[in-house]
């Protein structure tokens, strides 16, 4: 299990700055202007900071970014890392300058002087989200990070405010170690053993397996782990922070911990990447756990489908007839269209069970998504306004794209079957659209619901604002926050 750097906030002293090991981090305002802490640095370097400030080079540096100064005269230190802050109280700016100097720290000990910045904790928080990094299955498992701390005009406030952002860390990273793991590590099983885990923390959770969901009636779900010899799983995570008694809010996640495609088998190349296909469930398993280490003050249930979609004698086939929980009948077109299969019985049960106050739903569902959106949005489908605008407002705030994308009629009928109640697919045309829309058809009347197409956010090729490249977490911050200003608030 990966693990955000530990960070520590201290008051500011310009007595151990000298003696220093590892690297120094400032903070340096367009106007140049230094603090106690770093003007401490700027007379043991006989002014360099002075002069860097002064340079093209200084002045040509975007907000958010960081350089560094290699080994500093009459200093420890083997570098100083000078990041550019214009704004002070702009949370963006503060976590991009974390992340800036967390590219740049290396693996000793790190020592930030944050000085009077009211945004001490979001550069912490940029520090610690770009500081993943996942080396479970090597050998050579690099240096352990060393120790960072925070010289901060007012520690204990610093330290409180952080508290929280270190758990939304915790659950990113928790999210990010589950997107990554390989196929033959995270098993249908071990997923579900990783979410029991989480009872140590105060979450409640149960495995419902194959017996149980044939007793549901979930056709639709069981369907797509036929071919595959790991037992398909449902795992309902509650956490009840909140009044007791009140519905919670749902969050339901599709965990397809590989994705061959079934029958309607994938080409070859890029097949590797499907183990991140369970990405929405991972996003609900970090958010859960980001709840539970905040002690966050609301009831939310976490709802996540558990299936390996493979060929095989036993496998689902293109045009076999399934029968979902909600008693509908699904023509099954194409088996790699298997990620709204699952997440059709799990939304049903979510609802019947919990009678919730509002879903929103995750996955890596359409490649088509990424066609339209590229790397940089999720899909935002939904039939609520106020719940989907709440929604874009937190992923604004917390600086991870979404987009919403448009429903209608016209889009339903595309998915009308003659053998049965509908199809699993249309046409080519609105792909995410019509996988959305078949979701839809098993949210009940009158219940807010949000589809989040995550499909080119889960996973990707180069770095993020807040990530190296691969898995991102992406959609564990939003949520956490949504949670923070509509169900507690």
């Amino acid at each position: 299990m990966t693990t955000p750097a530990q960070i520590t906030f201290a008051a500011v002293s310009i007595d151990p700055i000298a003696e220093t090991t590892g690297k120094i981090a400032v903070l340096m305002g367009a106007d140049g202007k230094l603090d106690k802490g770093a003007r401490r640095v700027n007379s043991l370097m006989r002014k360099a900071l002075t002069r860097f400030a002064e340079s093209d080079r200084f002045t040509k540096m975007k907000a958010g970014d960081a350089v560094e100064l290699a080994f500093p005269a009459n200093m420890a230190a083997e570098g100083v890392i000078v990041a550019k802050l214009d704004n002070r109280r702009d949370v963006d700016e503060a976590r991009k300058v974390g992340v800036s100097i967390a590219k740049l720290r290396g693996s000793g000990p790190l020592l930030v002087l944050a000085g009077p910045s009211p945004r001490a904790s979001e550069i912490a928080l940029g520090i610690a989200l770009r500081g993943y990094t996942f080396t479970d299955h090597k050998q050579d498992k690099g240096e352990a990070p060393g120790a960072v701390t925070m010289m901060v005009a007012k520690p204990e406030d610093a330290t409180a405010d952080y508290a929280a952002k270190a758990a939304v860390a915790e659950g990113v990273f928790f999210t990010r170690d589950l997107v990554t793991e390989p196929a033959n590590v995270l098993t249908t099983t071990e997923f579900a053993d990783r979410l029991v885990a989480l009872k140590d923390i105060g979450v409640k959770v149960e495995v419902l397996e194959e017996k149980d969901l044939e007793k549901l009636g979930m056709g639709s779900l069981l369907c797509v782990g036929l071919g595959s010899a790991s037992p398909s799983k449902v795992v309902v995570m509650q956490w009840e922070g909140g009044k007791k008694g009140a519905a919670p809010f749902a969050l339901v996640g599709k965990g397809v911990v590989f994705d061959t495609g079934g029958i309607s088998l994938k080409p070859a190349a890029g097949m590797e990447d499907m183990t991140m296909d369970m990405g929405g469930a991972g996003v609900v398993a970090g958010v859960m756990k980001t709840l539970a280490l905040r002690k966050a003050k609301a009831n939310v249930v976490g709802l996540v489908g558990l299936v390996e979609n493979m060929p095989s004698d036993r496998a689902t086939r293109p045009g076999d007839v399934v029968t979902s929980m909600k008693g509908d009948t699904i023509e099954v077109i194409n088996t790699d269209a298997e990620g709204r299969l699952v997440l059709a019985d799990v939304l049903w049960y979510a609802q019947d069970r919990f009678k919730p106050t509002g879903v929103i739903n995750l996955a890596t569902l359409t490649g088509a998504i990424i066609i339209g959106l590229g790397h940089e949005n999720a899909g935002v489908f939904s039939n609520d306004d106020t719940l989907c605008n709440a929604f874009l407002k937190s992923a604004t705030a917390e600086g991870e794209g979404a987009w919403r994308m448009p429903m209608g009629q016209a889009y339903d009928d595309m998915l009308k079957s003659h053998v049965a109640d509908m199809k699993n697919v249309g046409t080519r045309a609105a792909g995410s659209i019509t996988a959305a829309q078949f979701l839809k058809r098993f949210i009940q009347d009158g219940m807010p619901w949000i589809h989040l197409d995550i499909a080119g956010t889960a996973s990707v090729k180069e770095d993020t604002a807040y990530a190296p490249k691969g898995a991102t977490g992406w959609g564990v911050m939003a949520l956490n926050r949504l949670i923070a200003d509509t169900v507690e608030g």
